[in-house]
C-alpha cells in the first residue's frame, strides 16, 4: 500500500482527468481477481466483489483527485506535476481502499457483494454527483455506502463519526456589478464599481452575524475580488466570488437568499446593476448526513480494529464539505475520519507541506475489512488464516 501510495502522490491529476490514476488502480484491482468497470464521471472506476449467493451488498468509496497547488516538500516522492499536489490525502484514500479490496478477494470471509468505488474530481467539481447522474447505483446497486477521509491533529491510530450532521453545505456566489466607468480624476460622472464592492463586501459579513439563528453554525466568506486594470481610471464592472456554508438546509436557503438580497440592494444603492450567480461551475454540495444505523456499523468496525478508546463518537462537525453527501442523499450510510495525526509542520489539508501519513494506511484497510465482514456476514474463505482482529492490520500490510 505504502509504494502505490506514493506512486499517485508522485503523479497527481486534478478533476475528470484522473487517467493514469484509474488505470493503476484498475490493473490493481484486476490483479486481485476483481471485476472492473471503467468510465462513469470520465475517469471514475468501480470493483465488484462476488461471494456467495447473497442479494446483500455495500459500496465503500474513496477519492482520486488532487489540488492544483504547487507541493512544496522535498522527499523522494513529491509531485513531479508541476502545480499539481496530493494536499488532501486521496492518494492514501486510494491506497487503503486497494489494500481492503486486495485482502477481501483473498481471504475476506463475506457473503454478497462488495462495490469499490473510486470516484474522481471531488475537489469543487462534485465527481460524485457526476457519478450518480451516470447511474452508478443503478449499475451498481448497493443497499449502503460508506466513505473516509483523513483528518490532521485526530491522534494517528484514532477515528471520529457520529450521527447526524458531518461536514457541512457548500455553495459558491458570484455577484457582478456594473456601472459607468470613468477618469478616477472625475469620480462623479460615473458609478465607481469598487466603492459599492466595499461596502458588499462588509454587509455581507452581516448575514450571518444579525441574520441568522446564533444556534446554527454557518459561515459567508468571500474569496475572490476582481475589478480595474489601470492607475487612473475607475473601470465599469468588478466580480465578488464566495462560499457559503451550513449545517442546514434551512439556513442554506436564507443565506442564499441573504446574499441576493444584499447584493441587490447595494447595488441599486449605488445606481449600479447586480447580476447574481449562484453555483456557476457545478451543483452545490448537500450537508454530509450520516444514518444512525450505519453510523453505528462504522462505529463497531472502527472499534474492532482501533479499540474502543480510539473511537470518538461525538466529534465536532466540519464546516468543510464533501461531495460523498451526494451519495448519502441516495443510500443510507456512513462518513467517518480516520486521524493523520499532528499538523505539525503545516501538515494540513490543502496546505503545500502536506503528507498522507502512511504509519495508518494498514488501519485504514482494516476498517474498510472489518466493515464488510461484519455487514455480509458469511463463512470464513477456504484460504483465510486463523488471524486475531489485533492481527489483521499487520497481515493488510503485506498487500
Amino acid at each position: 500500500m505504502r509504494r502505490c501510495r506514493r506512486q499517485i502522490h508522485q503523479y497527481p491529476e486534478t478533476a475528470f482527468e484522473e487517467t493514469a490514476t484509474a488505470q493503476l488502480i484498475a490493473e490493481q484491482l484486476q490483479q486481485a481477481g476483481i471485476e472492473v468497470h471503467q468510465g462513469l464521471a470520465k475517469t471514475g472506476i468501480v470493483g465488484v466483489l462476488r461471494r456467495g449467493n447473497s442479494t446483500n451488498s455495500i459500496a465503500l468509496r474513496a477519492d482520486m483527485d488532487a489540488l492544483s497547488i504547487q507541493e512544496q516538500n522535498r522527499f523522494e516522492h513529491a509531485s513531479c506535476n508541476s502545480g499539481k499536489m496530493h494536499a488532501c490525502g486521496h492518494d492514501g484514500h486510494c491506497a487503503m481502499l486497494l489494500g481492503a479490496a486486495h485482502y477481501l478477494a483473498r481471504y475476506g470471509h463475506f457473503k454478497g457483494t462488495v462495490y469499490f468505488i473510486f470516484q474522481p474530481a471531488e475537489e469543487c467539481r462534485a465527481g460524485a454527483h457526476q457519478m450518480i447522474s451516470e447511474g452508478l447505483f443503478e449499475q451498481f446497486p448497493a443497499q449502503r455506502v460508506f466513505g473516509m477521509h483523513n483528518f490532521p491533529d485526530i491522534p494517528a491510530g484514532h477515528f471520529a463519526v457520529k450521527a447526524g450532521p458531518m461536514m457541512a453545505s457548500f455553495d459558491c456566489f458570484e455577484i457582478n456589478l456594473s456601472g459607468q466607468a470613468t477618469h478616477a480624476a472625475m469620480p462623479h460622472l460615473g458609478n465607481d464599481v469598487l466603492v459599492t464592492t466595499e461596502h458588499l463586501v462588509t454587509q455581507l459579513q452581516t448575514i450571518v452575524s444579525r441574520q441568522i439563528d446564533p444556534a446554527d453554525a454557518a459561515v459567508v466568506s468571500v474569496t475572490q475580488i476582481h475589478g480595474g486594470n489601470t492607475w487612473n481610471a475607475l473601470p465599469d464592472s468588478a466580480v465578488v466570488r464566495g462560499t457559503f456554508r451550513s449545517f442546514k438546509n434551512s439556513v442554506r436557503e436564507q443565506l442564499e437568499q441573504s446574499i441576493r438580497h444584499l447584493a441587490e440592494s447595494v447595488a441599486q444603492g449605488f445606481k449600479l446593476q447586480a447580476g447574481i450567480h449562484f453555483n456557476p461551475e457545478n451543483p452545490g454540495y448537500p450537508v454530509t448526513v450520516n444514518s444512525p444505523s450505519e453510523t453505528a456499523s462504522a462505529i463497531r468496525a472502527a472499534t474492532a480494529v482501533a479499540g474502543e478508546h480510539c473511537v470518538n463518537t461525538a466529534p465536532t462537525p466540519s464546516m468543510g464539505a464533501e461531495d460523498f453527501a451526494f451519495m448519502l442523499q441516495q443510500k443510507p450510510g456512513c462518513y467517518i475520519w480516520i486521524g493523520n495525526g499532528s499538523s505539525e509542520g503545516s501538515c494540513l489539508l490543502h496546505n503545500p507541506n502536506y503528507d498522507f501519513n502512511d504509519e495508518i494506511l494498514p488501519l485504514g484497510a482494516a476498517y474498510w475489512v472489518k466493515l464488510a465482514e461484519n455487514e455480509l456476514p458469511g463463512q470464513r474463505h477456504p484460504l483465510r488464516r486463523m488471524v486475531m482482529h489485533s492481527n489483521l492490520k499487520k497481515e493488510i500490510s503485506n498487500f
